[in-house]
């Protein structure tokens, strides 16, 4: 079973530090899961305007072919001005809207005021339910108070929380096997 752990950003750190604490995690579940962590700050990406899929860049196939071949995915992201990245809507757009259907999905994410959470629900929810994923209730938003300055997760409730996540995220995992 291959967990792809996705970053959707090209800036910060916070959301990976978030996929690594998952990643551990994941390596303490009695499965033996392939977990992928990619980082989309390390591709050349370029924008999702129609064209064939042969005719986009190396990192772009790449990029495309590791969302459609994962099995289940985590899914890292800040909110900016309100929303999403770019980057990472980028990706969804060149995504077929068959390749994520029932496959699971949890979702972290960072923002810097208390009310951005609501981005998750009110915008990556719905892309998610568009490719039919089945989406864990449980999804996991930080707070940049939760980091240190060094940007190490310091905050035990975000550990805990990440943690029963994760476990929920396993149990998704199994349900999809009998779909």
């Amino acid at each position: 079973m291959k967990i792809l752990l996705l970053n959707g950003t090209i800036v910060g750190t916070k959301t990976k530090t978030l996929l690594i604490e998952i990643e551990k995690y994941i390596k303490k579940l009695q499965e033996n899961y392939d977990t992928k962590l990619i980082n989309l700050e390390d591709y050349e990406l370029q924008f999702v305007d129609g064209r064939p899929f042969d005719q986009y860049n190396e990192d772009m196939k790449y990029l495309i072919e590791e969302m459609e071949q994962a099995d289940a995915y985590v899914i890292s992201t800040p909110i900016f001005q309100g929303s999403i990245p770019g980057t990472l809507k980028n990706l969804f757009d060149a995504v077929s809207p068959l390749a994520m259907r029932h496959k699971p999905v949890s979702i972290v994410a960072n923002g810097g005021t208390l009310q951005h959470h609501l981005v998750i629900e009110n915008q990556l929810k719905p892309i998610l339910n568009y490719f039919r994923c089945l989406v864990t209730p449980n999804y996991v938003y930080t707070h940049t108070n939760h980091f240190s300055t060094q940007g190490e997760l310091i905050d035990e409730d975000v550990h805990n929380r990440l943690n029963e996540m994760t476990r929920v995220f396993h149990q998704y995992i199994q349900m999809s096997k009998d779909i």
